[in-house]
């Protein structure tokens, strides 16, 4: 059921997007009276799912989901209808308009994904406003796993800046360090430290999601089944304070100490209603004793920003303006081999699979517009077979006054089409291969 719900989400989520980016492409050409001759949502290799022609128009659903497509007559496209570039140029063809009125339209479905962010992100912020934890609120500091040791972080630690800047959201801050940040400010036992990351902390960091989040105490908030920790007496909302005697109160104290007395007796001593409690567990094999920490809505003090409709609409620019930054940022990473961040590129199933497994619409719109504000990104690349390539050589030709020649259009189209089934294939195959362990 979770993963039809993601399904669900992922399908609606992109065949919006294809719909509003070929229609960005579909209504210039309209204006411009060029013949559009096929308008599809997904792909229609052999057959079609469904059609029906208006007006000159053939509107259909394909079968295979890896995008749309709007069918220009008399432009050289993932078609390849080369048969049509042989017949003498027509006046409803894209290829007699002028080079303003193809370039319009050529851009015209990266124009609309960024629109569509910007209103998806306004109506989120109108609608939900905007929560978030402030840094300065995470009043414990920060816990962090092994590799965010490694880099340099210690459990405790007061965020203070990243690269000189203060970070007001705090799950703004990881996302600060794997996009390349150079150095971290920290107070740590009431002095102030510097951590350097390096292009290997990145690539250590992005294949341990999670390396740093908000400390928190110890209170039992859920039991592992079969929990060693349950059947030795422990109850929910216990707040652990001691572990064989000595006073620790935080949760990542535990996961660090406990594994060491695997096969062994432990005592913790809890608070249960305001007085103390001595609990003593036999610790399995595995070293866990099958406990998962609770939170107490008093520790963290989130803040809530709200907006008209007057503030929404610059807070939603900011938004998409802010997420196409950190994209090309993440972009400039993965294309470092030294973090090796390739090989968490993923396709359709590490794309679907962020969406929740129950349906939230605030996640829904948010995660929506970051899909468009990429689309927009990507196609706008200038890569034949992409709207981008096909910009370069209508701006090439508005710079020189000359086309391209059609057969350098087709071999173009060929080698950007080929270069882009290899990146599909690339990333889709790197989802199969985490699917299966075998990466």
């Amino acid at each position: 059921m979770d993963i039809l719900v993601k399904a669900a989400q992922f399908f609606l989520s992109l065949s919006i997007l294809i719909v509003l980016h070929e229609l960005g492409h579909f209504i210039p050409a309209k204006i411009f009276k060029t013949r559009v001759e096929k308008f599809y949502l997904f792909f229609d290799p052999w057959f079609s799912l469904f059609k029906k022609k208006i007006k000159g128009t053939e509107y259909g659903i394909g079968w295979l989901p890896l995008g749309g497509y709007v069918k220009i007559a008399g432009m050289i496209d993932e078609s390849m209808d080369t048969e049509q570039m042989k017949q003498p140029p027509q006046p409803w063809e894209f290829r007699s308009k002028p080079a303003w009125q193809r370039l319009i339209i050529m851009i015209g479905g990266v124009t609309v994904n960024v629109i569509l962010a910007i209103v998806i992100y306004a109506g989120t912020l109108a609608y939900w406003g905007e929560e978030y934890l402030p840094t300065e609120n995470v009043k414990f500091g920060i816990s962090v796993n092994e590799v965010g040791r490694q880099v340099g972080f210690q459990n405790g630690d007061k965020i203070v800046s990243v690269d000189g800047q203060t970070i007001a959201n705090f799950a703004k801050v990881p996302l600060e360090i794997i996009l390349g940040a150079e150095r971290v400010q920290v107070m740590r036992n009431g002095s102030l430290e510097t951590i350097i990351i390096t292009d290997e902390d990145i690539k250590n960091i992005i294949t341990a999601p999670g390396f740093m989040s908000p400390r928190i105490p110890y209170i039992v908030g859920q039991f592992a089944e079969n929990s060693a920790a349950e059947a030795a007496g422990l109850l929910l909302d216990d707040q652990v304070v001691a572990f064989n005697g000595k006073k620790l109160m935080y949760f990542d104290e535990y996961v660090d100490s406990i594994p060491e007395y695997a096969g062994k007796t432990i005592a913790l001593t809890v608070l249960r209603g305001g007085m103390p409690v001595n609990v003593n567990i036999d610790v399995p094999e595995s070293g866990r004793i099958g406990v998962y920490p609770g939170q107490d809505p008093n520790w963290f003090k989130t803040e809530t920003r709200t907006y008209s409709i007057a503030e929404a609409i610059p807070g939603g620019w900011r938004k998409s303006k802010e997420t196409l930054s950190n994209y090309i940022r993440q972009f400039k990473i993965i294309f470092n081999p030294d973090t090796e961040a390739y090989k968490s590129v993923g396709g359709f199933i590490t794309i679907g699979s962020q969406f929740p497994s129950t349906w939230d619409w605030m996640f829904f719109w948010n995660f929506t517009a970051f899909l468009s504000i990429m689309l927009a990104f990507l196609n706008i690349l200038p890569i034949p077979a992409l709207d981008g390539g096909h910009v370069v050589f209508v701006l090439w030709e508005m710079l020189t006054g000359k086309k391209p020649p059609e057969k350098v259009l087709e071999y173009a189209q060929m080698v950007g089409f080929i270069i882009l089934l290899g990146l599909l294939f690339f990333a889709n195959g790197q989802d199969i291969l985490r699917l299966f362990n075998l990466q």
